[in-house]
This record gives structure tokens, C-alpha cells and sequence, in this order.
């Protein structure tokens, strides 16, 4: 399991990666009002990584839920593994598509990481009914 927890702890990293490119890529942060000072700004680049950046803290709970639900029902560490790290290589990739604004491919991306945590849930669901009496 020490892969998949190793994949939440850098999912759980990822928004704040894309905060600081957020942070990096417009006018002169202000830090005494960091809501206002990306309501202000008009960088297309400082917004997608905003974006990006609540996008990530959004995919996170779902993900970190379905490792640990499908650790709880017994399932095969190895898919677990491999759909964690699946995760998180599409949310990078995600993140590196919005800030570069490749929509649809962004969207793909999006679609196929959900994906990942939709296998985690449900593998989880169907291994706790097969263990019940």
C-alpha cells in the first residue's frame, strides 16, 4: 500500500503546484489579499492554474475516499497501485493541459482520472459484498 499512499500524499500536494505557477505567472503577488489579487488578474496563464489549482483540491477527497474504501475491503493492493498512480499521472498531466490550455485534451485527461476513482469505489463496493456472510 505504500504506493497508493505515496500517490494520495502527492495528490494531496498538487493544488498547491498549481497555486504557486498561479502565483508566479501574473502581475506581483499581494499575499495581504490573495482573493482580490487573482479576482484582478488578466493572465490567462495565472487563471487556468488557478483553475487547476481548485480543480485539484475538488479531485482530491474522491480519490484519497476510494484508496482507503478499497484498502478496507480487502482489495489487491497491485490494483490499487495502479490505479493511484494512474490518478495521479492524469491529474498531472490535467494540470499541465489547463495551464497550457489544451481544452478538449484536458478534458479527456479529466474524464480518464475520475475514471480511476469511479475503479476504486466500485471495486471497493463489490469487494465488500463479496465479503459479507
Amino acid at each position: 500500500m505504500a504506493i497508493a499512499y505515496g500517490c494520495v500524499l502527492i495528490a494531496a500536494l498538487l493544488p498547491y503546484i498549481w497555486v504557486v505557477v498561479a502565483k508566479t505567472s501574473g502581475q506581483r503577488y499581494n499575499n495581504r489579499d490573495p482573493r482580490a489579487w487573482q479576482a484582478r488578474q488578466e493572465s490567462p496563464v495565472c487563471n487556468r492554474a488557478n483553475a487547476a489549482h481548485l480543480n485539484s483540491f475538488e479531485a482530491f477527497a474522491p480519490f484519497a475516499a476510494g484508496v482507503i474504501m478499497a484498502q478496507l475491503a480487502q482489495v489487491p493492493a497491485e490494483r490499487i497501485a495502479v490505479l493511484s498512480v494512474a490518478f495521479v499521472v492524469l491529474r498531472v498531466a490535467y494540470g499541465l493541459l489547463y495551464v497550457g490550455n489544451r481544452h478538449l485534451l484536458r478534458s479527456l485527461v479529466w474524464t480518464l482520472a475520475l475514471a480511476c476513482v469511479l475503479a476504486l469505489l466500485v471495486m471497493a463496493m463489490l469487494g465488500v459484498a463479496t465479503a459479507a456472510p
